[in-house]
């Protein structure tokens, strides 16, 4: 089993500490900026950042849903990572300046990928696939909070 990785990034014409408190923001902003990949989205405990577990269904392809149970933890300020409790994915949201009222958002997700055949073509279209929601996801962000 490979570590598979999927990377984007935005700026986005908003503060920096906007644009992650947005992110944070798991009972209110998140959800609205999610594209229609997720389902079922629910705020379990918490709902701001730091010790909150949120629920959704993940749709990465016609076939493909993945059941999310996310523990969000805030290591570093301008950092969230989210750790699914139901596979070995982890997600981290990195917020930090770019230039005069601007944010670069970068978003990353790492797994453990399957073997043989079946994890050569998940290593080869699932981070392209992955990167593509979460750019929706970044334009929406971008969106919501940019000027």
């Amino acid at each position: 089993m490979a570590q598979v990785e999927a990377t984007t990034e935005r700026i986005i014409a908003a503060r920096p500490e906007d644009v992650f408190d947005a992110l944070a923001d798991y009972s209110g902003t998140r959800e609205k900026v999610l594209s229609e990949h997720f389902s079922e989205y629910e705020v379990r405990e918490g709902g701001d950042g730091e010790g909150t577990l949120v629920h959704w269904k993940l749709q990465a392809t016609s076939k493909r849903v993945r059941d999310c149970l996310l523990d969000v933890t805030e290591p570093t300020d301008g950092e969230l990572v989210e750790k699914d409790r139901n596979s070995s994915m982890v997600t981290t949201w990195r917020v930090t300046p770019a230039g005069e009222g601007q944010a670069r958002v970068v978003v990353t997700s790492v797994w453990n990928g399957a073997g043989g055949i079946g994890g050569f073509f998940e290593r080869t279209f699932a981070p392209k696939g992955l990167a593509r929601i979460y750019d929706a996801v970044l334009e929406r962000l971008a969106a919501e909070v940019g000027k």
